[in-house]
C-alpha cells in the first residue's frame, strides 16, 4: 500500500520505520525535514502535505496539537489539497474531540473517509509497536485501516463514531496523570518517613495498587531519569481538553484540574519539555525532599 505520513517526530519517525518494515511504501513530510535514516530505508521525502496525499491512498497524521492538524490538513499545501475520492485519512495526533469532528466532516465532504486514532504508549510503544490505539470513524475505514494499526499497536479498538476515539484518548490521559500524581505522592510519602523508595516500590509492585505507571515512571522518579518519553507540555495540552470537555459538559473533574496544576507549576520552573514523570518534582518543592533523600 502506498502510504502518506506528515509528522515524524518521536512518535511518527518509529511508526513510520515499522510500516515500512511492514512492506510498504511510504512518502514522507516533517516541516523540519525528513530524516536521513527514514530515505535511506527507502521513505520518499515530499515538499508538503498535498504531494504527500497526491502519490498516496491513505495519510497518517502525526502532530503535536489540534492547530498543528489543522494545518496539517487545510493549509493552502496541505493534505487536502491533494486528495482525490476514496482515500482515507488517519490522524493519530491527540487532539480535541470537537475540532476532529469538524476535520472529519471537511474531509469527508471531499469524498474521503476519516479515522481519529489517538494512541497510548509513548516512544518505548512506538519503536516496539506495542502502542494502544483507540480509533473513532465508519467500520468500513476501521477495515481497511486495520491492517496498518497492527503494524504500530496491539491493542486496536474501534471506540465509536468520528471523535470518540480522540475522547476516549482524553479519558486514557486523565487516568495517566493522575496515576502518576499518585505514584509521586506515595514514593514522596515513603521517602520522608525514612523507608528505601525502591523496597516500598518492588512491594508495592505486588500487590492492588500495582501498575505500569508505578513500574515505570516510580523508577524514573527513584532514578531521577526525566530524559523525555513524555512531555510535560503535551501532557498539559491534553489536561485543557479534558477540562475544556468538561466545562462544556456541565460536570466537575477536580482532581484532574489540580494535576494540571502541578503540571503547570513544574512548566514555570522551566520543565515543559521533562518527562510526565517528572511532576513529582512539583510534590517534592512543596514537602521540601527528594525521593531518595536520607531522612534528616
Amino acid at each position: 500500500m502506498k502510504i502518506g505520513f506528515v509528522g515524524l517526530g518521536i512518535m511518527g519517525r518509529p511508526m513510520v520505520v515499522n510500516l515500512i518494515n511492514g512492506g510498504h511504501e511510504l512518502h514522507v513530510y516533517d516541516v523540519v525535514g525528513v530524516p536521513s535514516d527514514l530515505t535511506a530505508m527507502g521513505a520518499v521525502a515530499e515538499p508538503d502535505g498535498k504531494s504527500v496525499a497526491a502519490a498516496t491512498d491513505v495519510v497518517i497524521v502525526m502532530v503535536p496539537d489540534t492547530p498543528h492538524v489543522e494545518a496539517a490538513l487545510f493549509d493552502a499545501a496541505g493534505i487536502a489539497a491533494g486528495l482525490s475520492a476514496g482515500k482515507l485519512v488517519i490522524d493519530m495526533s491527540s487532539i480535541s474531540p470537537i475540532a476532529t469532528k469538524e476535520f472529519a466532516s471537511r474531509v469527508n465532504a471531499l469524498g474521503c473517509d476519516y479515522l481519529d486514532a489517538p494512541v497510548s504508549g509513548g516512544e518505548v510503544g512506538a519503536q516496539q509497536a506495542t502502542l494502544t490505539i483507540m480509533v473513532g470513524g465508519p467500520e468500513a475505514a476501521f477495515a481497511r485501516a486495520k491492517p496498518l494499526f497492527e503494524l504500530m499497536g496491539k491493542n486496536i479498538t474501534l471506540v465509536g463514531g468520528n471523535g470518540d476515539g480522540q475522547t476516549c484518548k482524553v479519558a486514557n490521559q486523565i487516568i495517566v496523570a493522575l496515576t502518576i500524581e499518585a505514584v509521586g505522592e506515595a514514593l514522596l510519602f515513603a521517602s520522608k518517613a525514612g523507608a528505601d523508595p525502591e523496597k516500598v516500590r518492588g512491594a508495592l509492585m505486588g500487590g492492588f495498587a500495582s501498575s505500569r505507571i508505578l513500574e515505570l515512571h516510580g523508577k524514573r522518579m527513584i532514578d531521577r531519569n526525566f530524559e523525555p518519553g513524555f512531555r510535560i507540555e503535551l501532557h498539559q495540552k491534553d489536561l485543557s481538553l479534558a477540562l475544556a470537555g468538561a466545562r462544556a459538559l456541565g460536570i466537575s473533574l477536580p482532581n484532574t484540574a489540580t494535576t494540571q496544576e502541578l503540571f503547570n507549576a513544574c512548566a514555570a520552573r522551566g520543565g515543559s519539555k521533562k518527562d510526565h514523570s517528572s511532576l513529582v518534582q512539583a510534590l517534592e518543592l512543596m514537602a521540601d525532599h527528594q525521593i531518595g533523600q536520607p531522612k534528616t
